[in-house]
């Protein structure tokens, strides 16, 4: 079975068959080909490739900026760009912007194959690092990040290849993914893991206050500044500051941390003279930059100073699989701190907690598992404890006569996703008559993800589709 996926993305038909044709059988992997760039993007976004071949030159947007892109969806990303119109200007640029390598079109056979295998060679470099690095000092450190989906993975991923560098990080997700926890990790990893990591709660300081909490202030600066005050920034020296809801600062405090990151040195209120500091910049936010910049509430410069790297904590919704996991942490975690014995939940509250909107994400799930903790008087834990009425969820009703409690924790797991995944995705089929691109639509899922969970499911869409017109 073929492992390694190799992306190749160009505009001319000819050239993907024909790359397509050849490197399978060369090197051993399974190529998959793209003729735009935003189909490219797709395929990035539900699942990483070992490998991109990339063509620079695209109609709507080119090779550089799909680099760009990939490179932020994943920066351990191997990307090699291509070309007709070689020059050494574009191979610099190209590598600035993170390519691995850069091979000039028409290119012989041979070199290409021996090329792609050491840029292939580079990713399982890359692969067995991160591996060896989970699972020696980095499980202590994700230890608070629990998680197994696929999604989660990339986080662990991206939050690895960058600890080791001093990039700036922006980390962005809705309240109660675990930003922050995320921010953590990324200083527990980095060389600066000994020195201060200073968190910043920026909307619960008022922005008077803000200014000079973040720079400090000189004697004298203002009434009742009888002595100098060194700012957060002077006290993260070293090591790593986390601005929290970044959004959420004034334009004042986003001209004056742009000065921060462009020239390394601060300027307390009521000096004049400038402080150099050594700070790594973690920042995050809940808010959507790109229309806060729109309307003008947030500094465009500011914005890609801050998104060097980004990386992006998915909501609860988008990784349920995990929630079982979460549910087994949680218990652990709050039985112990508020000296309760060990307790389980049963098999219809963990359906319809799998099933659940979690817009509060994680920390919208820590408080129900508290709340039922405290008010569940047996060792199980039922619906009414939680806060949940005791009518099935719609769709997977039948999971409340299934003994999945009695069955170990991992087959339970499955026990549940499985049957959860039929009913959800059956009914999906049902509403479209086997219509997979509406069905995808419908939950908000890309037709090839839909198509993925079919058939890890074992699921086949022309049932429904002959069903639906018999009737």
């Amino acid at each position: 079975m073929m492992s390694e996926v190799i992306l190749v993305v160009d505009d001319e038909e000819d050239m993907l068959s024909l790359l397509k044709r050849s490197l399978e059988p060369e090197l051993g992997c399974r190529v998959v080909t793209a003729s735009t760039a935003q189909s490219a993007l797709r395929i990035l976004k539900e699942q990483p490739p070992d490998l991109a071949l990339i063509d620079m030159k695209m109609p709507q947007m080119d090779g550089m900026e799909l680099l760009e892109a990939a490179k932020g969806l994943h920066p351990w990303l191997t990307v090699v760009i291509m070309t007709a119109h070689g020059c050494i200007e574009l191979a610099v640029q190209a590598i600035k912007l993170g390519a691995y390598d850069f091979i000039t079109k028409p290119f012989d056979h041979e070199t290409l194959v021996l090329n792609l295998n050491k840029a292939l060679e580079r990713s399982r470099l890359l692969r067995e690092n991160l591996r060896l690095q989970r699972e020696g000092s980095c499980r202590e450190v994700f230890q608070s990040i629990v998680g197994r989906s696929a999604r989660m993975q990339r986080v662990y991923e991206a939050i690895q290849m960058v600890a080791k560098t001093d990039l700036t990080v922006l980390i962005t997700g809705e309240s109660g993914t675990g930003k922050d926890l995320a921010a953590r990790a990324i200083h527990s990893m980095s060389d600066r893991r000994d020195r201060a990591f200073v968190a910043v709660n920026c909307p619960t300081v008022p922005e008077n206050i803000l200014e000079s909490e973040l720079f400090g202030y000189k004697k004298g600066a203002f009434t009742h500044a009888t002595q100098n005050k060194p700012g957060l920034f002077q006290e993260a020296h070293g090591g790593s500051i986390f601005l929290d809801e970044i959004g959420d600062i004034s334009t004042t405090i986003q001209t004056k941390l742009l000065r921060v990151l462009q020239q390394k040195e601060i300027k307390p209120l009521g000096d004049t003279k400038s402080v150099r500091v050594d700070v790594r910049v973690i920042a995050s936010t809940n808010r959507n930059l790109a229309e806060k910049i729109k309307s003008g509430e947030f500094r465009e410069d500011l914005f890609y100073r801050l998104n060097v790297v980004p990386i992006m904590m998915p909501p609860l919704r988008e990784r349920r699989e995990d929630i079982p996991l979460l549910v087994d942490h949680l218990l652990e975690k709050h039985c112990a701190a508020l000296h309760r014995p060990r307790k389980r939940v049963s098999a219809e509250l963990m359906t319809r907690l799998i099933t659940a909107p979690w817009e509060g994400n994680v920390r919208e799930l820590e408080n129900v598992v508290v709340r039922s903790i405290l008010f569940a008087p047996d060792e199980e834990i039922q619906l009414e404890h939680a806060g949940f009425s005791p009518e099935p969820a719609r769709g997977i009703g039948k999971l409340a006569g299934c003994a999945v409690d009695r069955l170990p924790y991992r087959e339970a797991k499955e026990e549940i996703l499985r049957q959860f995944h039929e009913d959800y995705l059956g009914d999906l089929l049902k509403r479209t008559g086997g219509n997979v691109t509406h069905a995808a639509r419908l939950c908000g899922l890309e037709r090839q993800a839909f198509q993925q969970l079919l058939r890890r499911y074992g699921m086949r869409s022309e049932v429904f589709r002959s069903a639906a017109e018999r009737m």
